[in-house]
């Protein structure tokens, strides 16, 4: 990844992984009600979202290991979220992923593909 002029240039794969979260994780799980109070919302539920999903398919086991994902994987997932804040902390994960309703997490999951 290269930035010019304050636009980020990706290499072909950096441009293939995109392409391929952005049609599957980042489209489906966009549609879920955000149930924080807007102004507790520093990071997006679809990063929030994102960032546990792809921690968990890599073997993360619990809120703690979802964070040290998402700190580790940090410069990889700025390329296709909107991260300003950086990863949400662990308390974070756990709160919001507590609070959204199972029915809505499933049935974004069985509308998604990859």
């Amino acid at each position: 990844m290269k930035k010019g002029f304050g636009k980020v240039v990706l290499n072909p794969q950096e441009q293939r992984e995109v392409k391929i979260l952005s049609k599957s994780v980042l489209k489906h799980f966009q549609a879920i009600q955000d149930p924080r109070v807007e102004r507790t919302r520093h990071h997006s539920l679809v990063a929030i979202l994102t960032i546990a999903i792809l921690a968990v398919l890599s073997g993360s086991d619990g809120f703690i290991a979802i964070e040290t994902y998402g700190k580790a994987k940090q410069s990889w997932l700025e390329k296709f979220l909107d991260i300003p804040y950086g990863i949400p902390s662990h308390d974070t994960f756990g709160r919001v992923l507590g609070s959204i309703e199972p029915q809505v997490l499933q049935e974004s999951f069985l509308g998604m593909t990859i």
